[in-house]
Protein backbone atom coordinates (compact mmCIF):
# COMPACT_ATOMS: atom_id res chain seq x y z
CA UNK A 1 0.00 0.00 0.00
CA UNK A 2 1.37 3.10 -1.10
CA UNK A 3 1.65 6.23 1.82
CA UNK A 4 -0.58 9.02 1.86
CA UNK A 5 0.92 12.41 0.93
CA UNK A 6 1.00 14.71 3.39
CA UNK A 7 -1.63 17.05 2.41
CA UNK A 8 -4.19 14.42 2.33
CA UNK A 9 -5.68 13.68 5.60
CA UNK A 10 -6.70 9.87 4.06
CA UNK A 11 -6.46 7.87 1.07
CA UNK A 12 -9.01 9.28 -1.64
CA UNK A 13 -12.57 7.88 -1.62
CA UNK A 14 -14.50 7.08 -4.68
CA UNK A 15 -18.12 7.33 -4.25
CA UNK A 16 -20.80 6.24 -6.14
CA UNK A 17 -23.88 8.40 -7.06
CA UNK A 18 -26.42 8.12 -9.98
CA UNK A 19 -23.93 7.19 -13.18
CA UNK A 20 -20.66 9.20 -11.94
CA UNK A 21 -18.06 8.57 -9.10
CA UNK A 22 -17.06 11.50 -6.98
CA UNK A 23 -13.33 11.29 -5.97
CA UNK A 24 -13.63 12.83 -2.68
CA UNK A 25 -9.77 13.79 -0.74
CA UNK A 26 -10.06 15.33 2.37
CA UNK A 27 -6.68 17.33 2.97
CA UNK A 28 -4.92 19.07 6.18
CA UNK A 29 -3.76 22.33 3.90
CA UNK A 30 -4.64 24.28 0.62
CA UNK A 31 -4.11 23.24 -2.34
CA UNK A 32 -6.08 22.81 -5.63
CA UNK A 33 -6.92 19.47 -7.37
CA UNK A 34 -8.21 17.41 -10.08
CA UNK A 35 -8.46 13.96 -11.44
CA UNK A 36 -7.04 12.12 -14.35
CA UNK A 37 -8.39 9.50 -15.85
CA UNK A 38 -7.93 7.96 -19.00
CA UNK A 39 -5.66 11.03 -19.96
CA UNK A 40 -8.85 13.45 -19.54
CA UNK A 41 -8.66 16.15 -16.73
CA UNK A 42 -11.46 16.51 -14.34
CA UNK A 43 -11.45 19.47 -11.36
CA UNK A 44 -12.34 20.76 -8.51
CA UNK A 45 -13.43 24.05 -9.66
CA UNK A 46 -16.22 26.74 -9.53
CA UNK A 47 -17.09 27.64 -12.12
CA UNK A 48 -14.00 27.90 -13.60
CA UNK A 49 -11.92 28.51 -10.35
CA UNK A 50 -9.61 25.67 -8.81
CA UNK A 51 -10.68 25.39 -5.58
CA UNK A 52 -8.34 25.95 -2.55
CA UNK A 53 -10.25 27.17 0.26
CA UNK A 54 -11.86 24.11 1.46
CA UNK A 55 -11.01 21.26 3.45
CA UNK A 56 -12.69 18.61 0.92
CA UNK A 57 -11.82 18.45 -2.75
CA UNK A 58 -14.51 16.46 -4.87
CA UNK A 59 -13.57 15.49 -8.37
CA UNK A 60 -16.81 13.89 -10.35
CA UNK A 61 -15.66 11.37 -13.00
CA UNK A 62 -18.16 9.17 -15.21
CA UNK A 63 -18.63 5.67 -13.83
CA UNK A 64 -18.13 3.91 -17.37
CA UNK A 65 -14.47 5.67 -17.74
CA UNK A 66 -13.41 5.10 -14.32
CA UNK A 67 -14.53 1.45 -14.94
CA UNK A 68 -12.93 1.05 -18.02
CA UNK A 69 -9.38 2.39 -17.24
CA UNK A 70 -9.46 0.48 -13.71
CA UNK A 71 -6.82 3.63 -12.79
CA UNK A 72 -6.90 6.86 -11.93
CA UNK A 73 -4.30 10.31 -10.69
CA UNK A 74 -4.57 13.07 -8.50
CA UNK A 75 -2.63 16.12 -9.32
CA UNK A 76 -2.57 18.86 -6.75
CA UNK A 77 -0.27 21.46 -6.03
CA UNK A 78 0.09 22.73 -2.44
CA UNK A 79 -0.65 26.53 -2.43
CA UNK A 80 1.81 28.97 -0.27
CA UNK A 81 -0.24 32.32 -0.59
CA UNK A 82 -3.18 32.70 -3.35
CA UNK A 83 -3.21 36.42 -3.96
CA UNK A 84 -5.09 38.33 -6.67
CA UNK A 85 -1.79 38.11 -9.18
CA UNK A 86 1.16 35.88 -9.12
CA UNK A 87 -0.63 33.43 -6.62
CA UNK A 88 2.15 31.38 -4.81
CA UNK A 89 2.07 27.35 -5.23
CA UNK A 90 4.21 24.44 -4.88
CA UNK A 91 5.42 22.44 -8.19
CA UNK A 92 2.37 19.58 -9.37
CA UNK A 93 2.38 16.21 -7.48
CA UNK A 94 0.53 13.27 -8.28
CA UNK A 95 -1.11 10.37 -6.47
CA UNK A 96 -1.85 7.51 -8.36
CA UNK A 97 -4.34 4.82 -7.44
CA UNK A 98 -6.06 1.58 -8.81
CA UNK A 99 -9.43 1.10 -8.76
CA UNK A 100 -11.54 -2.41 -8.76
CA UNK A 101 -15.29 -1.76 -10.24
CA UNK A 102 -17.99 -4.58 -9.37
CA UNK A 103 -17.90 -7.04 -12.37
CA UNK A 104 -18.18 -10.09 -10.46
CA UNK A 105 -20.75 -12.25 -8.82
CA UNK A 106 -21.12 -12.57 -5.83
CA UNK A 107 -20.45 -9.08 -4.73
CA UNK A 108 -19.36 -9.06 -1.16
CA UNK A 109 -20.68 -5.59 1.05
CA UNK A 110 -19.88 -4.38 3.91
CA UNK A 111 -22.58 -1.95 5.98
CA UNK A 112 -21.33 0.36 8.57
CA UNK A 113 -23.61 2.79 10.02
CA UNK A 114 -24.14 4.03 14.10
CA UNK A 115 -20.32 5.00 14.39
CA UNK A 116 -20.80 8.01 16.49
CA UNK A 117 -17.09 9.07 15.83
CA UNK A 118 -15.64 5.90 16.49
CA UNK A 119 -13.17 4.49 13.80
CA UNK A 120 -11.06 1.79 15.17
CA UNK A 121 -13.68 -0.40 15.77
CA UNK A 122 -16.30 0.01 12.34
CA UNK A 123 -12.85 -0.73 10.46
CA UNK A 124 -11.93 -3.95 12.50
CA UNK A 125 -15.78 -5.14 12.08
CA UNK A 126 -15.71 -4.30 8.23
CA UNK A 127 -11.98 -6.26 8.02
CA UNK A 128 -14.50 -8.94 7.84
CA UNK A 129 -13.88 -9.61 3.61
CA UNK A 130 -10.77 -8.69 3.71
CA UNK A 131 -9.22 -7.93 0.27
CA UNK A 132 -12.32 -9.86 -0.90
CA UNK A 133 -14.52 -6.04 -0.38
CA UNK A 134 -16.40 -5.03 -3.32
CA UNK A 135 -18.14 -2.36 -1.81
CA UNK A 136 -18.44 -0.18 1.21
CA UNK A 137 -21.86 1.23 2.51
CA UNK A 138 -22.01 4.38 5.21
CA UNK A 139 -25.21 4.25 6.49
CA UNK A 140 -25.56 7.30 8.56
CA UNK A 141 -24.63 8.49 11.78
CA UNK A 142 -20.65 8.22 10.56
CA UNK A 143 -20.02 11.37 12.57
CA UNK A 144 -21.77 11.73 16.24
CA UNK A 145 -23.02 15.27 14.90
CA UNK A 146 -21.96 18.36 12.82
CA UNK A 147 -21.35 20.35 15.68
CA UNK A 148 -17.53 20.51 14.64
CA UNK A 149 -16.54 19.99 11.26
CA UNK A 150 -13.70 18.00 12.45
CA UNK A 151 -16.22 15.31 12.95
CA UNK A 152 -16.91 14.76 8.92
CA UNK A 153 -13.35 13.63 9.11
CA UNK A 154 -14.91 9.73 10.70
CA UNK A 155 -16.54 9.79 7.61
CA UNK A 156 -13.82 9.51 5.02
CA UNK A 157 -11.44 7.48 7.79
CA UNK A 158 -13.50 5.01 7.49
CA UNK A 159 -14.12 4.99 4.02
CA UNK A 160 -10.20 5.32 2.80
CA UNK A 161 -8.86 2.75 5.52
CA UNK A 162 -11.13 0.22 4.19
CA UNK A 163 -11.08 0.92 0.94
CA UNK A 164 -7.94 2.74 0.23
CA UNK A 165 -9.75 4.43 -3.04
CA UNK A 166 -9.72 1.41 -4.86
CA UNK A 167 -13.16 0.12 -4.71
CA UNK A 168 -16.66 2.13 -5.18
CA UNK A 169 -18.39 3.68 -1.52
CA UNK A 170 -21.87 4.32 -0.82
CA UNK A 171 -22.67 7.07 1.46
CA UNK A 172 -26.12 8.03 2.68
CA UNK A 173 -26.79 10.23 5.46
CA UNK A 174 -28.37 10.02 9.19
CA UNK A 175 -30.55 11.82 11.37
CA UNK A 176 -27.59 12.82 13.68
CA UNK A 177 -25.60 14.28 11.06
CA UNK A 178 -28.47 16.54 11.27
CA UNK A 179 -27.77 17.82 14.20
CA UNK A 180 -25.32 20.78 15.03
CA UNK A 181 -23.70 24.45 13.48
CA UNK A 182 -22.21 22.69 10.52
CA UNK A 183 -24.87 20.27 9.72
CA UNK A 184 -25.77 22.61 7.06
CA UNK A 185 -22.43 21.82 4.97
CA UNK A 186 -22.14 18.43 5.14
CA UNK A 187 -23.09 17.88 1.83
CA UNK A 188 -19.74 19.73 1.03
CA UNK A 189 -18.14 16.69 2.85
CA UNK A 190 -19.73 14.11 1.34
CA UNK A 191 -21.35 12.97 -2.23
CA UNK A 192 -24.37 13.90 -3.14
CA UNK A 193 -26.56 14.63 -6.46
CA UNK A 194 -26.14 17.98 -7.05
CA UNK A 195 -26.43 18.99 -3.17
CA UNK A 196 -29.13 16.23 -3.01
CA UNK A 197 -28.40 13.80 -0.15
CA UNK A 198 -31.16 10.93 -1.86
CA UNK A 199 -30.39 9.81 -5.30
CA UNK A 200 -29.72 6.23 -7.45
CA UNK A 201 -26.33 4.26 -8.05
CA UNK A 202 -25.85 1.22 -10.61
CA UNK A 203 -22.35 -0.69 -9.61
CA UNK A 204 -22.23 -3.76 -12.15
CA UNK A 205 -25.36 -5.71 -12.09
CA UNK A 206 -26.85 -3.72 -8.93
CA UNK A 207 -29.00 -1.16 -9.08
CA UNK A 208 -29.70 0.78 -5.98
CA UNK A 209 -31.56 3.72 -4.40
CA UNK A 210 -30.37 5.63 -1.73
CA UNK A 211 -32.82 7.67 0.73
CA UNK A 212 -32.60 10.18 3.08
CA UNK A 213 -35.30 10.26 6.27
CA UNK A 214 -33.86 13.37 7.80
CA UNK A 215 -34.74 13.37 11.21
CA UNK A 216 -36.15 11.21 13.42
CA UNK A 217 -38.58 13.52 15.49
CA UNK A 218 -41.50 16.10 14.50
CA UNK A 219 -39.64 19.11 12.60
CA UNK A 220 -41.29 21.45 15.83
CA UNK A 221 -39.47 19.40 18.66
CA UNK A 222 -37.91 21.67 20.87
CA UNK A 223 -34.15 19.72 20.81
CA UNK A 224 -34.14 20.59 16.89
CA UNK A 225 -34.33 24.53 18.11
CA UNK A 226 -36.68 25.05 15.32
CA UNK A 227 -33.44 24.75 12.46
CA UNK A 228 -35.47 21.96 10.40
CA UNK A 229 -38.30 21.56 7.61
CA UNK A 230 -37.52 18.10 7.13
CA UNK A 231 -41.40 17.57 6.42
CA UNK A 232 -40.99 19.52 3.30
CA UNK A 233 -38.00 17.98 2.76
CA UNK A 234 -39.36 14.22 2.70
CA UNK A 235 -42.53 15.42 0.46
CA UNK A 236 -39.63 16.43 -2.08
CA UNK A 237 -38.03 12.95 -1.68
CA UNK A 238 -41.55 11.16 -2.44
CA UNK A 239 -41.47 13.20 -5.74
CA UNK A 240 -38.49 11.90 -6.51
CA UNK A 241 -38.88 8.59 -6.08
CA UNK A 242 -41.75 8.93 -8.19
CA UNK A 243 -39.86 10.78 -11.57
CA UNK A 244 -36.94 7.31 -10.95
CA UNK A 245 -40.42 4.85 -11.36
CA UNK A 246 -41.33 6.99 -13.89
CA UNK A 247 -37.56 6.44 -15.84
CA UNK A 248 -37.84 2.86 -14.92
CA UNK A 249 -36.27 1.86 -18.52
CA UNK A 250 -33.07 3.81 -16.92
CA UNK A 251 -33.31 2.70 -13.58
CA UNK A 252 -34.14 -0.47 -12.07
CA UNK A 253 -35.64 -1.82 -15.35
CA UNK A 254 -32.35 -1.19 -17.27
CA UNK A 255 -30.48 -3.97 -19.27
CA UNK A 256 -28.31 -6.00 -17.00
CA UNK A 257 -29.64 -5.13 -13.43
CA UNK A 258 -30.23 -8.38 -11.86
CA UNK A 259 -30.60 -6.95 -7.73
CA UNK A 260 -32.04 -3.71 -5.99
CA UNK A 261 -31.40 -2.46 -3.32
CA UNK A 262 -32.67 0.45 -1.03
CA UNK A 263 -30.22 2.17 1.44
CA UNK A 264 -31.53 4.28 4.00
CA UNK A 265 -30.57 5.41 7.35
CA UNK A 266 -34.08 4.66 9.28
CA UNK A 267 -35.81 1.63 9.10
CA UNK A 268 -39.14 3.49 8.02
CA UNK A 269 -41.62 1.21 7.96
CA UNK A 270 -41.55 0.15 11.66
CA UNK A 271 -43.34 2.60 13.66
CA UNK A 272 -41.81 3.30 16.98
CA UNK A 273 -43.48 5.10 20.27
CA UNK A 274 -43.85 8.70 20.79
CA UNK A 275 -42.04 11.45 19.80
CA UNK A 276 -40.44 8.69 16.75
CA UNK A 277 -43.34 7.53 15.30
CA UNK A 278 -43.56 10.40 12.54
CA UNK A 279 -44.59 10.71 9.17
CA UNK A 280 -46.42 7.06 9.02
CA UNK A 281 -49.00 8.16 6.08
CA UNK A 282 -45.82 9.36 3.75
CA UNK A 283 -43.24 6.20 4.84
CA UNK A 284 -46.56 4.03 4.02
CA UNK A 285 -46.62 5.88 0.39
CA UNK A 286 -42.55 5.25 0.00
CA UNK A 287 -43.54 1.66 1.26
CA UNK A 288 -46.01 0.95 -1.58
CA UNK A 289 -44.07 2.98 -4.29
CA UNK A 290 -41.31 0.58 -3.46
CA UNK A 291 -43.19 -2.32 -3.05
CA UNK A 292 -45.89 -2.28 -6.20
CA UNK A 293 -43.38 -0.73 -8.48
CA UNK A 294 -39.77 -0.86 -7.94
CA UNK A 295 -39.57 -4.24 -5.78
CA UNK A 296 -36.54 -4.23 -4.46
CA UNK A 297 -34.72 -6.93 -3.37
CA UNK A 298 -33.97 -5.78 0.46
CA UNK A 299 -33.35 -2.69 2.36
CA UNK A 300 -30.72 -2.03 4.49
CA UNK A 301 -30.90 0.49 7.66
CA UNK A 302 -28.95 0.89 10.27
CA UNK A 303 -30.79 3.57 13.29
CA UNK A 304 -31.60 1.09 15.95
CA UNK A 305 -28.42 -0.11 17.50
CA UNK A 306 -29.60 -3.65 17.63
CA UNK A 307 -29.03 -5.97 14.31
CA UNK A 308 -32.36 -7.72 13.00
CA UNK A 309 -33.96 -8.86 9.91
CA UNK A 310 -37.49 -8.00 9.56
CA UNK A 311 -38.90 -9.97 6.78
CA UNK A 312 -42.77 -9.09 5.61
CA UNK A 313 -45.58 -9.41 7.59
CA UNK A 314 -43.09 -9.74 11.24
CA UNK A 315 -44.86 -7.93 14.20
CA UNK A 316 -42.06 -4.95 12.81
CA UNK A 317 -43.51 -4.50 9.69
CA UNK A 318 -46.30 -1.97 10.04
CA UNK A 319 -46.51 0.36 6.99
CA UNK A 320 -46.08 -2.73 4.48
CA UNK A 321 -42.83 -3.78 4.38
CA UNK A 322 -41.52 -3.76 0.51
CA UNK A 323 -38.95 -6.28 0.97
CA UNK A 324 -36.54 -7.77 3.57
CA UNK A 325 -35.37 -5.29 5.98
CA UNK A 326 -32.09 -5.82 7.51
CA UNK A 327 -30.58 -3.49 10.38
CA UNK A 328 -27.37 -3.83 10.07
CA UNK A 329 -25.42 -2.28 12.88
CA UNK A 330 -25.02 -2.32 16.72
CA UNK A 331 -23.83 -0.88 19.18
CA UNK A 332 -24.31 -0.62 23.28
CA UNK A 333 -22.00 -1.99 26.49
CA UNK A 334 -22.68 -5.89 25.08
CA UNK A 335 -21.64 -5.00 21.82
CA UNK A 336 -19.57 -2.50 21.53
CA UNK A 337 -19.99 -2.47 17.50
CA UNK A 338 -20.94 -4.13 14.64
CA UNK A 339 -22.00 -4.24 10.98
CA UNK A 340 -23.45 -6.06 8.11
CA UNK A 341 -21.66 -8.24 5.93
CA UNK A 342 -23.53 -9.17 2.65
CA UNK A 343 -22.85 -11.99 -0.23
CA UNK A 344 -25.36 -10.79 -2.70
CA UNK A 345 -26.01 -13.78 -5.56
CA UNK A 346 -28.70 -12.83 -8.14
CA UNK A 347 -30.56 -14.76 -6.68
CA UNK A 348 -30.25 -14.90 -2.71
CA UNK A 349 -27.93 -13.18 0.04
CA UNK A 350 -26.01 -14.49 2.63
CA UNK A 351 -26.50 -11.91 5.54
CA UNK A 352 -23.69 -11.79 8.34
CA UNK A 353 -23.39 -9.43 11.35
CA UNK A 354 -19.92 -8.87 12.57
CA UNK A 355 -18.29 -7.20 15.52
CA UNK A 356 -15.29 -5.90 15.65
CA UNK A 357 -13.47 -9.42 16.79
CA UNK A 358 -14.35 -11.10 14.17
CA UNK A 359 -17.53 -12.93 15.54
CA UNK A 360 -20.59 -13.18 13.97
CA UNK A 361 -23.65 -12.14 15.68
CA UNK A 362 -26.35 -13.54 13.83
CA UNK A 363 -26.62 -15.22 10.37
CA UNK A 364 -29.49 -15.34 7.58
CA UNK A 365 -29.31 -16.27 3.75
CA UNK A 366 -32.34 -14.32 1.94
CA UNK A 367 -33.80 -15.86 -0.76
CA UNK A 368 -34.94 -13.32 -3.45
CA UNK A 369 -38.09 -14.37 -5.66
Amino acid sequence: MQSIPKAFLTAPIVYAVNRSYQIMVPVTCELVMWAEVGGKCFYDDSNGILRSSCSTHRMTVPMELLDREKHYRIGYRVIRERKPYFTEAEDVAYYESDFRPIEREPIHMYHIADAHNEVERPVSAASFFGKDLDLLILNGDIPNHSGAIEYFASIHQIAGQLTNGEIPVIFSRGNHDMRGNFAEVIADHTPTDNGRSYYTFRLGSLWGMVLDCAEDKPDDHPAYGFMNCCEDFRRRETEFIKSVIANADSEYQADGVENRIVIVHNPFTQVLEEPFNIETELYREWATLLREDIKPNMMICGHMHKAYISHVGDETDHLGQPCPVVVASQKGKECPYAGGAFVLYSDRCDVKITDDGGNICLSETLHFQ
